[in-house]
């Protein structure tokens, strides 16, 4: 009997293909391809080759660290002058990265110093703003989507009524009322306002994610309100708020540059680029780089964080794979 079994089973060995070596694939249970990806590690692995998004984390991290450690990049102050040596003198383009390089100001003051200690004011209201915002937003538009009913008609109706006040003659109106305008008075401004697109957002995606299966078999099986909202809605809710928070980003900056110029943002003695270009601009004819130069900084610096926000927006969105 044993004979006959062994028999049969050689036959069919006989009948089977041989295995090539070279063609088998070998697929090892600790392999990646045997791992699912997450809509985070496809995005991160989007990001990684993405031009934009290392083009603008270049940027912006030289811009942070600017205003972390301004002393690395130069050692003249911001605020003192010299009008008797240095009064509208114009850059000298082959001093790189000394006190002249980019001219004086009206007031002896170092342009080039000036737009590196600037950078401090600028990034921190942006970065501040946006976290609150996001906070804020976030936080009212999860419960407005989650809960629905009553709640969310409040929540919907307050935010509609925070959509029509125009964000800067709104922020005009809140900070003219104070005497001194300092850094916190002008995020607290802006986020006062800014948080009404993050919350649209943030109910929007919680009423689209709450409907899925995952979300009710966990409310089936028990699950206390916190638990869902922590664990099931709120990680795959925050790709579009994420998106639009560092889109956002460089429109905060944009939008205290503006506050600056109209000298209703900040005021001094911060250092500012907005400042610098409400100054620049009564000398626009006479030396022209004193308005140019800091313009152009808060344009790199907006376009940075944009460019950021697109690539982020392009890796997190699967319709623009």
């Amino acid at each position: 009997m044993p004979e006959k079994i062994a028999e049969t089973s050689k036959g069919q060995d006989e009948l089977l293909p041989a295995a090539d070596p070279e063609t088998a694939l070998v697929v090892e249970p600790g392999s990646a391809s045997t791992k699912a990806r997450s809509l985070w590690s496809d995005a991160w692995h989007d990001l990684r080759r993405s031009p934009l998004f290392l083009a603008s984390s270049a940027l912006i991290l030289l811009l942070i660290v600017m205003a972390v450690a301004p002393s690395l990049f130069t050692s003249a102050s911001p605020r003192d002058g010299d009008l008797v040596n240095h009064y509208l003198q114009p850059p000298n383009w082959s001093h790189f990265f000394a006190a002249d390089w980019f001219g004086y100001d009206i007031q002896g003051r170092s342009i080039y110093a000036r737009v590196i200690h600037g950078a401090r004011a600028s990034i921190t209201v942006g970065i501040v703003v946006t976290i609150l915002v996001t906070l804020i937003g976030g936080v009212l538009g999860m419960m407005a989507g989650y809960f629905g009913g009553l709640l969310d008609t409040l929540l919907s109706r307050m935010t509609d009524i925070f959509f029509g006040i125009p964000f800067l003659l709104g922020a005009m109106v809140i900070l003219t009322s104070f005497e001194k305008r300092a850094v916190w008075t002008v995020i607290l401004a802006l986020a006062f306002l800014g948080w009404t697109s993050i919350a649209r957002v943030a109910r929007g995606a919680v009423i689209t994610v709450k409907q899925a299966d995952y979300v009710v078999a966990a409310r089936a099986l028990g699950a206390s309100t916190s638990r869902i909202m922590i664990k099931h809605i709120m990680p795959n809710a925050l790709a579009p708020v994420i998106v639009v928070a560092t889109i956002a980003l460089g429109g905060y900056i944009g939008a205290e540059a503006t506050l600056s110029f109209l000298g209703i943002g900040l005021s001094e003695p911060t250092v500012s680029w907005g400042i610098d270009v409400s100054d620049g601009f009564a000398q626009i004819r006479n030396a022209p780089y004193v308005l140019i130069i800091p313009s152009v900084m808060v344009s790199i610096t907006v376009l940075s964080f944009l460019m950021f926000g697109d690539a982020v927006r392009n890796a997190l969105d699967p319709k623009m794979r």
